[in-house]
């Protein structure tokens, strides 16, 4: 990893699905309802979720209108239904997608959140409001998240920099000063490329991507966010 000059941070940019929330919490509905293949589900199900994102802001013109992300996520799902051959009808179908308004917060998210203040802490998500909003209720994390922005307000999925754009726009800072956290290395990535100082929080190991300037920080955990050296000083 190369060496980053230390800035000073005014506001942080979280990614919500797969950084503060965890995807793959529906694992255990999934597993209750496809025995021996909710894990298998979980995956497929996330991994075509993103490049039905990807694809569909390539897609976007005159002639394609791009579907918000609950549209995208409920398509995902049927592709990996089909895709693994599960026996599961439309009750089914309806349980797992609405799984999405109350995914598990990952174990520190909220003692991170909590260790930033007073600086702003907000939300920078592919998610629709509608689907972001009852998701930070059902896990607590009102008085910890300042707002909540989503992409549909450019009708662009990351990582097109003009979704990063709405966070130093709102937020009106320099992009520098504006920690940029996710779990997703591509959007990291695609935070660094737009400018902000940017920490993965590679929580698997997994080699970096090559597609991009690499993050400032790579991390573990959210909980090594706070208190680390990867963290300027205000």
């Amino acid at each position: 990893m190369p060496k980053t000059a230390r800035k000073p941070l005014d506001a942080f940019v979280f990614d919500a699905y797969g950084t503060l929330f965890d995807v793959h919490s529906v694992t255990t509905l999934a597993e209750a309802l496809a025995p021996g293949r909710g894990a298998e589900l979980s995956r497929t199900w996330r991994a075509k979720q993103l490049e039905y994102t990807w694809l569909q802001s390539l897609m976007a013109g005159d002639g394609f209108v791009r579907e918000d992300f609950a549209q995208v996520t409920a398509e995902a799902l049927d592709y990996a239904i089909a895709a693994l051959v599960l026996p599961l009808d439309e009750g089914d179908r309806a349980r797992l997608a609405a799984a999405y308004l109350t995914l598990d917060a990952f174990p520190d998210a909220h003692a991170t959140l909590a260790a930033l203040a007073p600086r702003p802490r907000w939300i920078l998500s592919n998610g629709t409001l509608a689907g972001l909003t009852p998701l930070v209720r059902h896990n607590g994390m009102e008085a910890l998240i300042d707002g909540v922005l989503s992409v549909d307000a450019v009708g662009v999925y990351k990582p097109a920099p003009q979704v990063y754009a709405l966070a130093a726009q709102r937020l009106a800072l320099p992009p520098a000063r504006i920690g940029f956290v996710s779990s997703n290395c591509w959007d990291a990535i695609g935070a660094k490329a737009y400018g902000f100082t940017s920490f993965w929080i590679n929580r698997t190991g997994a080699p970096i991507d090559r597609h991009g300037p690499w993050p400032d920080h790579v991390l573990g955990s959210l909980g090594d966010l706070e208190g680390s050296d990867a963290l300027p000083p205000r």
